[in-house]
């Protein structure tokens, strides 16, 4: 019983960190879209696409926009 409860408990703390790795990477810009649409619009101000956009490739987007 006692190894049981040990696998459930390392196998339990590996879901956990991995949660809490993805917390702020995925899920947080999700719940917090404003938050980071002003963000984005901060930093991309005063910066002209096609003069860092290399030739032949899409132009930027908005990363929060939904199809």
């Amino acid at each position: 019983m006692a190894h049981l409860t040990r696998t459930v408990l390392i196998f339990g703390g590996f879901v956990a960190m991995v949660g809490a790795a993805f917390y702020p990477i995925y899920f947080r810009p999700l719940q917090h879209l404003e938050e980071y649409k002003r963000q984005q619009a901060i930093n991309r101000a005063g910066i002209i696409q096609e003069d860092v956009q290399p030739a032949g490739l899409k132009v930027w987007s908005d990363p929060f926009g939904r199809k």
